[in-house]
Order: structure tokens, then C-alpha cells, then sequence
């Protein structure tokens, strides 16, 4: 006897779609590990300082839509307050020239220097000359610059 794949699919509910225990496998599982039920296994095995004496309020079954609407709303009655970390810096608009070149370029803030001479000796320049700035602006030693140049 031939059947179509149609008639192989099982299109019920996924319950019976389920492969796992059916309720004498449970049962033969429980009597293994000498438990009368999963409430009494779950009993044995979990603290009972951390046992809920009540089952959780977990509210209706909703669907996705729903869930997220409600978490819209609840996450609308926030208040906005103004924040003070950074001490007035605000964010800024960088333009993209300035990105690319400054704060994308590795010449800024590593020590490696490439291995033509001229260029070498450009971006070592550079380096000392922010550093001269650096003591001048912030009275520093010559070593704290040297840290942080």
C-alpha cells in the first residue's frame, strides 16, 4: 500500500506532534527514580528555600503582538531625566572627513611609524610637538606627558 505524503503529514495540534514520554513512559521513569509524580520529583530535587509556596501569576496566554504593545506602554511611562555624565558634552555631528582622518587614522594614537624615513620622521615630529603642547598646557613633568603623549 502506497500513501501520499499528504496523508503523512500530521497537521493536529503539536502536542500530538510531540516525540517524548507518553504517560507510562512518565510513570515508569518516575517509579525508576521513586518519585510518585513530576510535582514530587521536582520536590526532591529542588531547595526548599527557594520553592515557591504558591504557583507563579504568570496571567493569560497572549500573543505576540499583544505582548509587545503592552510593553510599549509600560515602557512609556518612563520619565526622561536630563543627564549630567560627561559634564555638558553633548553629542556632536563629527564630519566624516575629520572621522576618517583623525580618529580612524592609527597614526594618532600608536606608536608604530611606517618605514619610509620621511614619513617616519613627519609623524615622530608630530608626536613631540603635541607632547611640547601637552607640557605647556598642563604643567606637567616631562615624564607625565610622556605617559600621556
Amino acid at each position: 500500500m502506497t500513501q501520499t505524503l499528504s496523508q503523512l503529514e500530521n497537521r493536529g495540534a503539536f502536542i500530538e506532534r510531540h516525540i517524548g514520554p507518553d504517560a507510562q513512559q512518565q510513570q515508569e521513569m518516575l517509579k525508576t527514580v521513586g518519585a510518585d509524580s513530576l510535582n514530587a520529583l521536582i520536590g526532591q530535587i529542588v531547595p526548599k528555600d527557594i520553592q515557591l509556596a504558591t504557583p507563579p501569576q504568570v496571567g493569560e496566554a497572549t500573543t505576540e503582538f499583544a505582548a509587545l504593545a503592552e510593553l510599549k506602554a509600560i515602557a512609556g511611562l518612563n520619565k526622561r531625566y536630563k543627564s549630567y555624565i560627561g559634564m555638558g558634552y553633548t553629542n556632536v555631528q563629527l564630519p566624516p572627513v575629520i572621522l576618517r582622518n583623525m580618529l580612524e587614522n592609527p597614526g594618532w594614537y600608536t606608536a608604530y611609524t611606517p618605514y619610509q624615513p620621511e614619513v617616519s620622521q613627519g609623524r615622530l615630529e608630530a608626536l613631540l610637538n603635541f607632547q611640547q603642547v601637552t607640557l605647556d598646557l598642563t604643567g606637567y613633568g616631562y615624564r607625565l606627558c610622556l605617559a600621556a603623549g
